[in-house]
């Protein structure tokens, strides 16, 4: 019964991708906007080095949404990887479970930090709190006696009197995206337990109530103006930011680090983001970048191997390579070996939470 079991099971990825050399010849990539431009130059490599197989195309449509393509199922009329800013959640894995994605190898390709920038024209050198962040972009603030209320802040200069008596305004990624996802985890939870109220409430639960509070009352973003959803293009954000010059943006640190010239970053607890700050964690909203790989696409999608042997190479990833050149925080060198041999043995992931 067993090798009936996988014997119907490589029939079905079979069937999946009967015809998918007519149907499909190029490599497809969905996910991130921020590990978008890193595929995006490990593609024009790619295109250079193997002038014989198509570009691949690779689509911005954020973690998450990006995640709900590639769990669909396998075969051509699915992409073969997805570029992620955070890992990959549980509902997620069990989706592409459910639709037979069940052979994935996860690879963290480097190091990102969830920027705050402001335009260069702006006079403010700004340092800003966790728990500030969070009072200027959080759907509801806690009292003293325990309850939440509508967030009442306007200006920066009302939640401190040190900031700039300027309007709130902050442009940052939308629910999909995976850096929505870990600010929310980096930003708002942390900066949520910062405020005194929340201490106090922490007193009278255990671990698991308060962990199960924050996630519930203090994940909310504000709708009411002041945090305006720019959508999966990153660059847009630069544009606006750009228009007005009193506005922040929230965005990964390739983003800040292309636009230098144009753009300053707000430093966090007195840390400004940079490479060496978000290799070190020291900038505490640094977080690992991802990709994934449907590893039955592997010996079938047309240059898909020479694809992943480019990603990983240290040409691309290494401390001198071309990623960095663009922004990304590279690996230490012994999880960047870690990583080039899970990708090119297509090491297959375990469960989420699992490790």
């Amino acid at each position: 019964m067993k090798f009936f079991s996988v014997t119907l099971a490589a029939a079905g990825v079979a069937t999946a991708f009967a015809g998918a050399a007519h149907a499909r010849n190029e490599i497809r990539v969905v996910g991130s906007s921020t590990v978008f431009p890193y595929t995006q130059a490990v593609a024009e490599e790619f295109s250079g080095k193997y002038p014989e197989y198509p570009a691949p195309v690779i689509e911005s449509t954020g973690t998450g949404g990006g995640m709900k393509i590639f769990c669909q199922g396998v075969g051509d009329a699915h992409p073969d990887i997805e570029d992620a800013s955070r890992a990959m959640k549980p509902s997620e894995w069990e989706l592409c479970r459910k639709n037979g994605v069940n052979d994935i190898t996860e690879a963290m390709i480097g190091y990102d930090g969830l920027s705050i920038a402001v335009s260069r024209e702006n006079p403010t050198a700004w340092n800003l709190t966790k728990a500030q962040v969070f009072k200027a972009l959080a759907k509801e603030i806690p009292t003293a006696d325990g309850k939440l209320i509508p967030n009442p802040y306007r200006k920066w200069s009302e939640i401190d009197p040190s900031l700039p008596d300027i309007t709130i305004t902050v442009y940052g990624p939308p629910p999909t995206s995976g850096t929505r996802d870990a600010f929310v985890e980096l930003a708002m939870h942390e900066g949520c337990k910062e405020l005194p109220e929340v201490q106090a409430l922490k007193k009278n639960m255990d671990h698991k109530a308060f962990k199960k509070w924050v996630k519930t009352h203090c994940s909310p973003m504000r709708q009411d103006g002041p945090f305006i959803e720019a959508g999966e293009n990153d660059n847009l954000i630069v544009q606006r930011l750009e228009a007005d010059p009193n506005a922040l943006g929230i965005f990964g640190f390739s983003f800040l680090y292309e636009n230098d010239d144009r753009l300053k970053a707000v430093s966090i607890e007195g840390v400004a983001p940079s490479p060496e700050t978000i290799a070190s964690f020291d900038y505490t909203l640094s977080r690992p970048l991802f990709i994934y790989v449907k590893n039955a696409h592997r010996g079938v999608i047309p240059g898909l191997k020479e694809f992943l042997e480019e990603y990983a190479s240290e040409d691309a990833l290494g401390p001198d390579g071309y990623l960095v050149e663009r922004g990304l925080v590279p690996l230490p060198d012994d999880l960047r070996e870690k990583t080039r041999r899970i990708l090119l043995d297509a090491v297959p992931m375990k469960a989420p939470g699992t490790e």
